[in-house]
């Protein structure tokens, strides 16, 4: 099944207004087409819980848009295709790799470091690091109109991680699709460039001079 499409607008690609749960927010947001936001903070400080509640996995108060249409008019299946969700553990729930794939491109998998017969694997022959990479390219598949990655390259030796970060990368140019990347890694933000945000007690905050450095 294609990827379902969306009206592009001239205004902003996700935009937050007053979003809060129990342990984060209020946060108001705005993320246009093409921008990788990247956010930073302790842990604890609410980075999961925001990317979360922008995936509506979570219960939250405030607003979410999508080019201009608000989420609760979106059913919730196809809002998280469009907005999808990378946590640092993600789910296997098939046998075989190639059931959990809708769209996925050869290519892809090449960026990754993997043959196309990966699609044939069984899912418990994986390592960590194999699961983390080929769960970005099965996101992809879905077609997402915004990147949630939440610690995306945390189980990934330093040449899987620089695949996943150009692959994103590629796909962020050739979709203008926008991305909220949460990292701890310093030389990551930095390679990655962006806007940075720091989060504490579950609010943003730009970040202090010293903090960009």
């Amino acid at each position: 099944m294609d990827a379902p499409t969306f009206a592009v607008t001239d205004g902003p690609l996700l935009q937050l207004t007053g979003l809060q749960s129990d342990h984060m927010g209020p946060v108001d947001l705005s993320l246009a087409p093409g921008e990788l936001l990247l956010i930073a903070g302790p842990s604890g400080a609410g980075k999961s819980l925001l990317l979360r509640a922008i995936a509506d996995l979570d219960p939250l108060r405030g607003q979410v848009w999508l080019d201009n249409q608000l989420r609760e008019t979106i059913l919730p299946a196809l809002w998280r295709r469009q907005v999808g969700y990378l946590p640092a553990e993600p789910v296997w729930w098939a046998d075989t790799v190639d059931a959990h794939f809708t769209g996925v491109q050869d290519d892809w998998l090449e960026q990754l470091g993997f043959q196309s017969d990966v699609r044939q694997w069984e899912v418990e022959r994986l390592s960590s690091g194999e699961r983390q990479r080929l769960a970005l390219a099965r996101m992809l598949g879905n077609g997402p109109r915004v990147l949630l990655l939440d610690e995306a390259t945390a189980n990934l030796d330093p040449d899987n991680t620089l695949r996943m970060e150009s692959l994103v990368r590629g796909y962020m140019t050739e979709r203008q699709a926008g991305a909220i990347w949460v990292s701890h890694d310093h030389e990551q933000r930095q390679r990655l460039g962006g806007r940075l945000l720091m989060m504490e007690l579950g609010r943003l905050a730009e970040p202090a001079l010293e903090s960009r450095a």
